[in-house]
């Protein structure tokens, strides 16, 4: 067992330091005419200031399509102000179908025959300069069909903010092949000419996962799925420890819902490692234990430097929080990452920007407002 405890350590430390070397130097943009950037925001949103100078600031120009439910203040405030920069459109609200990819569909509805790439972006993110300049790259050059970063959160305080930003940094951290990436819809980039080969607009359709819809459309067509290794984009983790805890499970809510297979596959892997992690605390004793902290150790310090080559200083000063984890407690990263899965699939039951949703096999079979 103790071979197989050390063959396990290796491989999660190989994954780190491969994704590690792989991280491009050069990080290439493309800036091509015709880009429209799609975000989606609630009726509530403030306005995004933070938001909205760092799309000023991207070294690549694009017009800016924002999708509201139709009464978000914030949101025509900005475009009264921002003149042709900046469109609004209003969905209204959706009936059978998630109200994101409502929103996101009468986005679809309104591009201009100019607009030529689609970039997707989620409200909450601090999107680098660079962001949809990379995202282009591999479209520009042919390299991909669909293109995407991944998100990396930001824990404010508290530990377990902390918990599961470490529980989130072990997948951002994998190594990643075109074969087996989903898309992330915080940062997801294709052309305009693929999303009508998809018929993008019916793929959405009734479902409640925009970035689960899309991968999965993109995985049957047999496209390339291209992620980009240096856009682990950043995200302001907060809340209390049940929205915390929520956050985690929704998030797997939505593979299970649409994909069991992709569930069980995930679920499987962290499963191996918890069990484990409780052979090498329970019986094997400590030359086990050094092992399994030594890889956590080495994780931790590959993972820092990932972090310290992606995120500006600010951002990688925060995300370096839930390192504290994988340096005390590792174990405890592993059982936290398997009991999220597990309560995955407890229910079909997602609450999601405001709304309840009922879900079978990716779609929408009953929805209700949340308190």
């Amino acid at each position: 067992m103790m071979w197989v405890w050390i063959g396990l350590q290796a491989l999660t430390l190989i994954g780190v330091v491969n994704y590690w070397r792989h991280l491009p130097s050069d990080r290439k943009i493309e800036t091509p005419g015709g880009v429209v950037v799609i975000l989606s925001v609630r009726d509530d949103w403030d306005g995004g200031a933070g938001l909205i100078a760092r799309l000023k600031a991207q070294s690549a120009t694009f017009r800016l399509l924002i999708a509201t439910s139709g009464d978000c203040p914030a949101a025509d405030a900005l475009a009264a102000r921002e003149g042709d920069w900046v469109q609004i459109v209003a969905a209204g609200i959706a009936r059978d179908e998630g109200q994101k990819v409502h929103k996101l569909r009468a986005a679809l509805r309104v591009l201009r025959p100019e607009d030529r790439y689609l970039v997707f972006i989620d409200a909450d993110i601090e999107p680098p300069a660079r962001l949809v300049g990379r995202l282009l790259f591999p479209l520009v050059r042919g390299k991909a069909d669909i293109v995407t970063g991944y998100r990396l959160l930001l824990p404010e305080r508290g530990m377990m903010a902390a918990l599961v930003g470490a529980v989130e940094m072990q997948l951002a951290t994998l190594p990643r092949f075109a074969s087996a990436t989903m898309p992330w819809g915080g940062a997801m980039a294709l052309t305009r000419e693929l999303a009508d080969r998809l018929d993008l607009d019916g793929a959405l359709a009734g479902r409640l996962s925009d970035d689960m819809s899309i991968g999965l459309a993109g995985w049957r067509a047999k496209l390339r799925l291209r992620p980009v290794r240096d856009l682990l984009v950043a995200s302001p983790l907060v809340g209390q420890t049940a929205d915390l805890l929520g956050f985690g499970v929704r998030q797997y809510r939505h593979i299970a819902t649409n994909s069991m297979g992709m569930w069980a596959l995930a679920t499987g892997v962290v499963a191996v490692q918890s069990a484990a992690w409780g052979w090498a605390l329970l019986a094997g004793g400590w030359p086990a234990v050094a092992v399994g902290y030594g890889a956590a150790w080495g994780r931790a310090l590959v993972r820092r430097r990932i972090i310290a080559g992606v995120l500006e200083p600010a951002q990688a000063q925060a995300a370096r929080r839930s390192l504290v984890w994988d340096m005390i407690a590792p174990f405890a990263v592993t059982w936290a990452h398997l009991a999220v899965q597990l309560m995955a699939v407890t229910s079909n039951r997602i609450v999601w920007g405001g709304w309840a949703y009922r879900v079978r096999g990716g779609r929408v079979v009953d929805m209700e407002r949340s308190a």
